[in-house]
């Protein structure tokens, strides 16, 4: 898969962009704050309906503008598929798949794009919620049907949320919870599916992960990844995930069980306690926490790899090809080793974008195309192709 044309309104410091893109490797060059990671921004938003940089959708709309528009032409093979999204500042975004109208949730079916970012290292170094949306971004794009599920999941939370505070303030107790009983079975129901899928998500990125480290590492510390539940709270150290009952008949009752047992704890704070809203994702190598133990450069690495295993097991599940491979202002953050490992790992997708804000920071075997950006202007396109 590669994205042959992008083109933006109303995006970020863009008022209209149109560039073409090419298989194999393009560079976006330019300083700080011109507009560079913008362009990727965009491409990234189609696949996962998200930002690498904010949580919400208004900073990605231009200044004075209400909505942005983000619209892209994805070729696999022979065949063309155009899809369009229209950010808006205030309400629900809207999609187009070749003219017509679409959830945008459908979006995800069609474009697989992996991002590598410096804010990737909060995955392995911040607190538990960036390494549950790393999983979460990589679930939808391999099952696009949990983006519905994980949405579900959040509004059973709000609600369930709404009746602790309410029966705390009323001071209910006891056999006046019946209607929080209903909102259990709903979270309960929800969140053995997201729990069962995003352990299988890791089973899944086993190997791809310790092989992917390897390669940037350029050495072998065993990298690996488990979940702590908060369903097994009372004694889950984090180890034996493969020897855990995943069964779902056996993780709803554990999950019921934890909410017996907590349920006081959730009333007397209003607050939900209990779930994978509430699970943590644990990296190590040389089996030890990454967090909190692993160096600077092992701390890359472990990020790095997260990521590369994310492509290549994309890549081996999906039908549309390789997932577009974004890398953005990566390489300033990396040894001459690492960056050259890393090129040399990803020169072979069909299609990766690399900002970089020195070029020269790019290694040799990326750097076939270059676009230089200044002031949200694509001002000229190395190799003679036209300017944008």
């Amino acid at each position: 898969m590669i994205v042959e044309r992008l083109s933006l309104t109303d995006f970020r410091n863009y008022g209209t962009a149109d560039l073409d893109l090419f298989p194999g490797p393009n560079v976006f060059v330019g300083r700080n704050g011109q507009g560079k990671t913008n362009l990727i921004e965009a491409i990234g938003f189609l696949a996962t309906l998200g930002s690498h940089r904010v949580s919400q959708d208004a900073p990605m709309v231009r200044d004075g503008a209400q909505a942005a528009i983000i619209r892209s032409r994805l070729a696999h093979g022979e065949r063309r598929i155009t899809l369009e999204v229209q950010v808006n500042r205030q309400g629900s975004n809207r999609a187009r798949v070749n003219g017509t109208n679409v959830r945008t949730s459908e979006l995800t079916r069609y474009a697989h794009v992996v991002l590598f970012a410096p804010e990737d290292l909060q995955i392995v170094r911040g607190d538990p919620s960036s390494r549950r949306r790393f999983a979460d971004q990589l679930l939808i794009q391999r099952a696009p049907r949990m983006s519905a599920t994980l949405a579900d999941y959040d509004r059973v939370l709000k609600q369930r949320s709404a009746l602790l505070k309410s029966a705390r303030q009323r001071g209910v107790r006891g056999a006046g919870l019946s209607t929080l009983d209903v909102w259990d079975d709903k979270l309960v129901a929800l969140g053995t599916e997201i729990i069962r899928a995003r352990a299988a998500l890791i089973d899944a990125l086993h190997q791809p992960l310790a092989q992917a480290y390897s390669a940037i590492a350029g050495a072998d510390h065993s990298p690996a990844a488990s979940w702590q539940l908060s369903v097994d709270a009372a004694e889950d150290d984090g180890e034996g995930d493969r020897e855990r009952d995943w069964s779902a008949d056996s993780i709803a009752a554990r999950f019921r069980e934890a909410l017996r047992v907590r349920r006081g704890e959730e009333l007397d704070r209003a607050v939900n306690l209990v779930g994978p809203h509430r699970d943590d994702l644990l990296l190590t190598v040389r089996s030890l926490p990454v967090r909190g133990y692993a160096s600077h450069g092992e701390s890359w690495s472990v990020a790095l790899a997260l990521r590369l295993a994310s492509a290549r097991l994309l890549r081996a599940e999906s039908m549309v090809g390789d997932p577009i491979v974004i890398l953005d202002d990566v390489f300033a953050e990396l040894d001459a080793g690492r960056r050259a490992r890393l090129a040399s790992v990803v020169a072979d997708f069909e299609q990766v974008l690399v900002t970089a804000a020195v070029g020269a920071d790019v290694p040799s075997e990326l750097r076939a195309r270059e676009v230089y950006v200044e002031a949200g202007t694509l001002v000229r396109v190395a190799e003679g192709s036209e300017d944008d």
